[in-house]
């Protein structure tokens, strides 16, 4: 189990350097004391059906950090994706040690991972908490302060009414140098989050494929 673990932790570890080494910034290792979280597969696919858990109504409105507790407990959130149909961007790989990564021509770099299992970094009712508890696991030298509030779009039907999902970010753009962004957020009833990393050459090119990943992606709540 411990070797497991450990591998699962050097996952995570990686996608947090594409989001913050590119900008010249370092990753702390986690303390070994801490509690760990155990070990994940990635759930980019068909979520389960959770009975008397009215999926519809959770859809059918935004999920800001204080409505996590809506979320049905123990089913994930799921991530649809559609970069490949984007000029420029191809899919690298899907699935390989738990994440899907995609590549632009001009070297901007995507990672999405979706994680389960996340109880010991979970602040019950709280995902505000919850996801500031999974950006310091991941690197203890990340000022709260530096997480701002953004959104994707929450549910994968293109033909209804449009919501959003919040997440926190961390911005490491550099003035004339590299550019990253990650995006997290730790959903406290299913206990499962979904990170996502952006790393481009230039905060130019950050910006344009930022853009492109709002409009391709979207988080889908357990039906």
């Amino acid at each position: 189990m411990s070797g497991n673990v450990r591998r699962r932790l050097a996952g995570s570890a990686a996608i947090a350097a594409v989001g913050v080494l590119l900008a010249s910034c370092s990753v702390n290792v986690p303390d070994p004391e801490a509690p760990k979280p155990s070990p994940s597969e990635s759930t980019l696919s068909t979520p389960t059906i959770t009975p008397g858990h009215d999926a519809e109504a959770v859809a059918a409105k935004d999920l800001p950090m204080t409505a996590g507790s809506t979320l049905a407990s123990g089913d994930p959130v799921t991530v649809s994706s559609r970069m490949e149909e984007v000029p420029g961007w191809s899919l690298v790989h899907s699935g390989l040690q738990g994440e899907v990564r995609y590549q632009r021509t001009d070297g901007c770099a995507l990672a999405i991972r979706v994680s389960v299992n996340q109880g010991p970094l979970v602040v019950p009712g709280d995902d505000n908490a919850s996801t500031r508890a999974l950006f310091q696991y991941l690197d203890p030298g990340i000022a709260a302060e530096t997480l701002k509030p953004a959104s994707l779009r929450w549910g994968g039907d293109a033909d209804k009414p449009q919501h959003s999902v919040e997440f926190l970010a961390l911005d490491s753009s550099s003035p004339g140098g590299t550019a990253a962004l990650v995006l997290a957020r730790l959903f406290s009833a299913p206990a499962s989050s979904v990170y996502i990393s952006l790393a481009c050459p230039n905060p130019g090119a950050l910006a344009s494929a930022r853009a492109e990943m709002v409009s391709k992606l979207a988080v889908v709540p357990p039906s």
